[in-house]
């Protein structure tokens, strides 16, 4: 694919109820270039899914690995994203919130500016992504992309 072909945008990702073969292929299909891993510890049971084995398995597939651990989601806010839809609605406040701080703001621009030279896949375990902080992370940076050019 020649560089003007590339595609460029962000997207989001779980690896919930994947293998680590079928989730790479999946980023292929989707074009995904670059992967941004938002879980505060990037840790897993889920063979192959913890930071180090993630990043070599996606070296060989051709995909840059980025831990913004600046983006993730508090041990003591993540039981609210599974709840009641109140709970759920705190729970999207806090992190939220979380997100106005200067280190959250920095990554934030890292990853709009990432994806506008290719595609970047935002990345954490969870698979419905309403459920999932990332869901907050995209909207930002789809929100910075509509100030500046379309996505």
């Amino acid at each position: 694919m020649a560089p003007n072909d590339r595609q460029t945008g962000v997207t989001g990702v779980g690896y919930e109820g994947c293998d680590l073969d079928g989730f790479i292929r999946r980023l292929h299909r989707q074009g995904v270039t670059t992967l941004i891993d938002v879980r505060l510890n990037p840790i897993s049971r889920k063979r192959g899914f913890s930071k180090a084995a993630l990043a070599h398995a996606l070296a060989d597939a051709g995909i840059a690995y980025e831990h913004m651990r600046e983006l993730g989601n508090p041990k003591w806010n993540r039981a609210g994203f599974g709840g009641s839809p109140g709970e759920l609605g705190a729970a999207r406040g806090v992190y939220a919130q979380a997100l106005t701080g200067d280190d959250a703001h920095r990554c934030l621009e890292r990853i709009t500016e990432t994806a506008r030279r290719q595609m970047v896949a935002v990345m954490c375990f969870e698979a419905d992504e309403h459920r999932c902080h990332r869901d907050l992370v995209l909207r930002a940076v789809r929100e910075r992309f509509s100030c500046t050019a379309p996505v």
